[in-house]
């Protein structure tokens, strides 16, 4: 009897075609078979790493089940299958989670092919205290749903990394501002991307410059410090934005540890935030 496949998950750019990896890329060449989130997105990414011609299948979350069949027996006859969702890591709020475990229930292996990450990317510039954090994923649609969730997230220790739609995320900053008024939070969206924008603040401040942008593309992902994180008293956020705006953040933490009797470690990590904070422009992509 021959050998089955194996399904390769594969990471794939979460924006700028340039970061898919050469591993990646030489998997999606080599494959008998590619299940896809959104063939058409995928078809742009195989253009342009020179692949043409691949057999590709839809698998989303609607048809998941149904594809899996097709899938499975592709790498039951030993052929390889490669899964990728629209952007980022497959299974991290993508479909395939079922594709996966009948992988493993029929002895067919499963490689990940690392790569690309919104919620890794988003945390490695983060200037936010993220000592452990959990992954949330998408927040309920629903308004009353979605504040209860926030209420359950805002109260643990751990930081939250969650993501939300455009066209939701006024709605879910109006909530934070309830839940945690005082709590600074950093947005991202459009990561990799020619406009992609990093913004640090209290959930007030940033539904202000949210309102303030013209048009909104692309998925957000938030950062939201778990209840360890002590909240900046007003104050010394006040006096810290002045200082930061006028001097580097060691200097800025050195005169606001003499002025406000904070320690400067503290000072300085949000003397970064103050000036790596970037207003959200008017404009579209």
């Amino acid at each position: 009897m021959d050998m089955p496949g194996v399904l390769y998950v594969v990471a794939t750019p979460i924006g700028n075609l340039e970061d898919m990896t050469r591993r990646g890329a030489d998997v999606l060449r080599s494959v008998a078979m590619i299940a896809a989130e959104d063939t058409r997105r995928t078809r742009v990414l195989l253009e342009a790493i020179g692949h043409v011609g691949a057999q590709l299948i839809a698998l989303h979350t609607h048809n998941e089940s149904a594809a899996l069949g097709r899938v499975l027996a592709r790498l039951q006859e030993g052929g390889d299958v490669a899964l990728v969702s629209d952007a980022g890591t497959p299974l991290l709020s993508d479909p395939g989670f079922e594709l996966v475990r009948a992988c493993w229930a029929a002895g067919v292996a499963v490689i990940p092919v690392p790569g690309a990450s919104s919620i890794m990317a988003i945390l490695s510039v983060c200037p936010l205290p993220v000592g452990r954090f959990r992954f949330e994923g998408f927040l309920p649609a629903r308004p009353v749903q979605r504040r209860e969730r926030l209420h359950e997230l805002a109260a643990g220790a751990d930081a939250v990394v969650f993501f939300e739609a455009p066209h939701r995320m006024a709605e879910c900053l109006a909530d934070l501002a309830t839940v945690v008024p005082d709590r600074v939070i950093m947005i991202g969206r459009e990561m990799t991307k020619l406009h992609e924008q990093y913004v640090c603040g209290t959930p007030a401040e940033l539904l202000t410059r949210l309102r303030e942008a013209a048009q909104l593309r692309g998925e957000f992902a938030v950062v939201l410090p778990g209840s360890g994180a002590a909240a900046v008293p007003p104050d010394v956020r006040r006096t810290m934005a002045v200082l930061a705006r006028e001097l580097p953040p060691a200097q800025a933490a050195r005169l606001g540890a003499e002025l406000l009797g904070v320690g400067k470690r503290e000072l300085y990590a949000l003397a970064m935030e103050l000036r790596g904070s970037l207003a959200m422009p008017g404009g579209g992509d």
